[in-house]
């Protein structure tokens, strides 16, 4: 019994510190630790990958090279001269004209006739009467400089009715009698308003007064609520 209190009472290990991971490859020791992170070695075509790529800002080939001997000295062919004309133009095609062609000295002498300058007056629209679909075009000659009597008459403002009062003002002045005026009993009893139970206190808006459920209706109202004769049956009395 003591032994077995005294195996209790040692203290657990802290496995935090020393890690107890057996496998099957080690079982009686603690495996060895680490010194660093698992090296890595490039190979050279990896090395020649990471180098920065190099931008050449000059140009290195000079715009004049010289030209080798075998192409001096090539012979071209029937199909490569063929093919080296220039295209034809088309049958009605003709070149472009000029925009400014010298003037001889005849043209810039020339005196314009009467009738040119007739011609080159600018022209007189005429003047639309009215703005419908069916407006007449009517000259500068032909339209009148007056209107009519008629015209003029009609084109007179109308003058206010006598007895037409203008807008009222909005802030005008109150009566003395309205200022004393005192409401009856009746007008306060009607201004009142009504009194009725909230909801919650047992009032239901939708109970029918006795009144109501012991009224009788009029012979005008019993008439007026017989269904419509139908044509059917009026045919069949007919």
């Amino acid at each position: 019994m003591a032994t077995q209190t005294h195996k209790l009472a040692q203290p657990k290990p802290d496995r935090l510190t020393f890690p107890d991971r057996r496998s099957v490859y080690w079982l009686d020791q603690l495996p060895r630790e680490k010194t660093g992170s698992t090296k890595t070695e490039l190979t050279p075509r990896w090395s020649e990958l990471c180098r920065n790529k190099k931008f050449y800002t000059q140009v290195t080939l000079s715009p004049t090279w010289k030209v080798s001997e075998r192409a001096l000295r090539a012979i071209t062919s029937d199909r490569l001269r063929r093919l080296a004309q220039p295209r034809l133009h088309a049958a009605g095609w003709q070149p472009e004209h000029l925009q400014l062609n010298p003037l001889n000295r005849l043209t810039q002498t020339a005196a314009p006739t009467s009738r040119i300058c007739q011609l080159a007056q600018p022209k007189r629209r005429p003047v639309v009467d009215g703005c419908g679909p069916k407006s007449k075009a009517v000259t500068m000659s032909h339209k009148p400089c007056r209107a009519s009597a008629h015209i003029e008459l009609l084109a007179t403002p109308k003058h206010d009715h006598p007895k037409f009062e203008g807008e009222r003002s909005v802030c005008w002045t109150v009566s003395r009698a309205a200022r004393n005026f005192v409401a009856s009993e009746r007008l306060l009893e009607l201004s009142a308003p009504k009194e009725r139970n909230a909801l919650f206190e047992g009032y239901d808006p939708y109970v029918v007064t006795q009144a109501a459920r012991s009224a009788c209706p009029s012979p005008r109202i019993r008439r007026l609520c017989l269904p419509l004769p139908r044509k059917c049956c009026t045919n069949r009395d007919g």
